[in-house]
């Protein structure tokens, strides 16, 4: 019979280097104590690594940087599962994953419904901003991604060459969410975003 921690780590490595983890992703193996103490055990060996407070990774490794820092989108993931939040990129960081940045900030933030918090991962700080029900109301979907990318960059700095990145960059799918959610977006946004989703004329 397999024990606890032999459990924890099969599922671990199922989903590779790279995966950020709370207890709670283990909840189908074992009690929550059983498994805390298995995670602390784990970490202690160096078999994991331990991110903060309830929060581990099995982390990616290069052969010239050695341990990286983890991806900040597996990390929110990680505390949206474990804590039933609803996150959602902004600023900098949804710029980043747009492609109309290549700049990754250190300060990478996520607006949530959830308890507002900052995590300080090595030179990295992920902050859990609270903000409005509205502002959450695309939270998962590339529709959210793209209004806060577009407020971040705001309204006099936003370009066409910016717009047809996010034009070549979306699918059919992501377009037609996006058009639904441009009501959400400020006014100042919608005929660029019509645009984008081609449902309407180039904005200049």
């Amino acid at each position: 019979m397999q024990s606890i921690e032999d459990s924890i780590i099969i599922k671990i490595r199922a989903h590779g280097d790279g995966w950020c983890f709370t207890p709670s992703d283990f909840a189908d193996i074992g009690s929550p104590a059983a498994v805390w103490t298995s995670l602390h055990r784990l970490a202690r060996n160096g078999l994991i690594r331990r991110l903060a407070k309830g929060l581990y990774d099995q982390p990616k490794h290069d052969n010239r940087l050695g341990l990286l820092s983890p991806d900040p989108s597996a990390v929110a993931s990680a505390l949206s599962r474990g804590r039933g939040l609803r996150i959602q990129p902004t600023g900098a960081y949804a710029a980043n994953l747009l492609g109309l940045s290549e700049q990754v900030p250190a300060r990478v933030a996520f607006l949530t419904d959830g308890t507002p918090r900052q995590f300080h991962i090595g030179k990295q700080t992920i902050v859990l901003r609270r903000t409005t029900p509205k502002n959450m109301a695309t939270a998962g979907h590339i529709s959210g991604t793209v209004i806060q990318a577009l407020r971040h960059i705001g309204k006099e700095r936003t370009t066409t060459v910016q717009r047809d990145i996010l034009r070549r960059r979306l699918g059919p799918a992501d377009k037609k969410q996006l058009f639904k959610d441009r009501l959400l977006a400020p006014a100042w946004m919608r005929p660029w975003i019509a645009e984008i989703a081609a449902e309407g004329k180039p904005h200049a």
